[in-house]
């Protein structure tokens, strides 16, 4: 059992770490469907290099709408839009764009799934290390270059960092897993004042859990972790607020 578990856990706890601080980025700044607009671009990328393209080149096609989505939300931030309708817009095009590639494809509804939430039980040993290697990159241009900047660069770099993460991550775990890492440990740490640490510590409870429940009564990995990560969080925020 160790054996089996240790990767996924090991994989969900790197995916936390980095998610949760852009959580926590995403919250301040109010935009909450940035992350799943991101993901449903980077899932479009994915789409049209296996419906088109017979799965070559496909982490490029993947980056590149992600960074492309990611660019369209830095320049919106800086403009007088509703951008929380503008994100909107940009996720239900990517998601329609997915059906409307995969709608004629063999494999097109099980690659969908897929892309919403992986299996990552069975995620290969080699897959987190390389991602670690690409999340640590990411971490260290947060520590250093991120702080220095300023304005629209300063955006820029936010979310085409969150685009980079996306891009990996889509990949490992979907575009649903990356919205609850992202966003339930960010929100329930910003409730009870908590910080990063809170948001770490809450992330790695209900997706290590999810992972334990999943290998032993059978369930999909990554729509346990979903489920029980929304489940969590929701009953946490609406128990613990007051009523206006």
């Amino acid at each position: 059992m160790i054996e089996i578990l240790a990767t996924p856990i090991a994989l969900v706890i790197i995916l936390v770490m980095l998610h949760a601080y852009f959580g926590m980025g995403i919250l301040e700044r109010g935009i909450i469907f940035t992350d799943l607009a991101i993901a449903q671009f980077a899932a479009l990328g994915s789409a049209i290099g296996l419906g088109y393209f017979h799965e070559e080149h496909l982490y490029l096609f993947t980056l590149s709408f992600a960074l492309l989505c990611g660019l369209l939300i830095a320049i919106a931030s800086t403009r007088a839009l509703n951008l929380e309708a503008f994100i909107g817009l940009l996720y239900v095009l990517g998601a329609s764009g997915i059906m409307m590639v995969l709608a004629d494809s063999a494999e097109g509804m099980e690659h969908f799934k897929s892309l919403l939430a992986s299996d990552i039980l069975f995620t290969p040993t080699s897959e987190v290390i390389k991602s670690a290697f690409i999340y640590a990159a990411i971490a260290l241009a947060l520590w250093k270059l991120y702080p220095r900047l300023q304005g629209f660069m300063r955006e820029l770099v936010f979310f085409s960092l969150l685009a980079l993460t996306v891009t990996s991550s889509v990949a490992l775990a979907g575009v649903l897993v990356v919205f609850v890492l992202l966003i339930a440990p960010a929100i329930v740490a910003q409730r009870f004042h908590k910080g990063l640490l809170g948001a770490f510590i809450f992330g790695w409870g209900f997706s290590i859990t999810a992972i334990f429940l999943s290998y032993y009564y059978d369930m999909p990995t990554g729509y346990t972790i979903v489920f029980l990560g929304a489940l969590l969080s929701a009953t946490t925020i609406l128990a613990s607020s007051k009523k206006i």
